[in-house]
């Protein structure tokens, strides 16, 4: 077997393992190390032995992913204020037609998976959003059969739990909300702002201590329009953008990116608004990234 065949299977496969190892980590950034560590391993697979390029190369990016995700614990424990996962700049119709996917890389689905440990993060994803058998994911994360079916059962009722049923045809409904909540922030209207935002919805922000942004969470709409309309009164253009499936709002001072606002939906309101700051996530927006399930 070639360099060049090795290079063809994991070249045709790279949307796949870079979307499941994004979900894993929650970092493009990451992600992409993670794949490039994967490919020298790959490279010296004799590609005579592997049955199915598809489950071969998820269960070795997992892997790597898992232990990535393992070194950086302490990283993201020492954090300044909230860790929020890095946002992914997407093509524009990119995983609009697929509910499964775009709910997956959802901002709100990853904070969600952040309280799962590591094993039953990998288990969840593999199984729930790429439909993996068991057996490929005990291989991909070192457990028994029987620990992952417990382990993909008890990761499955903890995000049922916390996380309402994807309904299609929200991400339209998301659009046609952002749309409505930009107009009303660039011309300043109070209460339309207000209008669009639920009671009791919350504003959370990753600076990383990189730049001024609040360090906890802040909750309910008066403070949150409040808030948003004094940045858009700081000479901050604000842009739509696709961000993690949905839509969202990238505000800039000059040409300098200064923030990626995302907006999370029920019932016709804004219930969450996830803001990154930290200039270095800021640097996974420069090129739109493509996924695949």
């Amino acid at each position: 077997m070639t360099t060049d065949e090795h290079a063809e299977r994991f070249t045709l496969l790279r949307p796949l393992l870079f979307t499941i190892v994004y979900e894993i980590l929650g970092s493009a950034t990451e992600a992409d190390d993670v794949l490039q560590d994967s490919y020298l391993r790959w490279a010296k697979v004799d590609l005579a032995g592997v049955h199915d390029t598809r489950s071969y190369l998820a269960r070795l990016v997992t892997c790597q992913a898992l232990n990535a995700l393992r070194a950086g614990a302490r990283r993201r424990e020492d954090y300044v204020g909230v860790w929020l996962p890095e946002p992914l700049l997407l093509d524009e119709h990119d995983a609009s037609a697929d509910v499964v996917l775009a709910e997956s890389v959802s901002m709100a689905m990853l904070v969600l998976l952040e309280t799962l440990t590591p094993e039953e993060r990998a288990v969840f994803v593999l199984r729930e959003v790429f439909g993996f058998g068991h057996d490929d994911i005990a291989e991909a994360v070192g457990k028994s059969v029987v620990a992952v079916r417990q382990m993909a059962h008890r990761a499955r009722e903890h995000v049922r739990a916390r996380r309402r049923r994807f309904e299609p045809g929200s991400a339209a409904r998301t659009a046609r909300i952002t749309e409505r909540f930009m107009a009303a922030v660039t011309t300043g209207d109070l209460e339309g702002v207000l209008a669009l935002l639920a009671p009791d919805v919350t504003w959370t922000a990753d600076s990383g201590g990189k730049v001024i942004a609040a360090r906890h969470p802040m909750v309910g709409a008066e403070k949150v329009a409040a808030l948003l309309l004094g940045i858009i009164r700081s000479d901050v253009r604000v842009e739509a953008v696709n961000c993690n499936g949905a839509p969202a709002l990238a505000a800039y001072r000059g040409d300098r990116l200064e923030g990626v606002f995302l907006a999370d939906v029920a019932d016709e309101k804004i219930t969450d608004f996830y803001v990154i700051r930290n200039p270095d996530k800021l640097l996974a927006l420069a090129e739109p990234r493509r996924i695949r399930r």
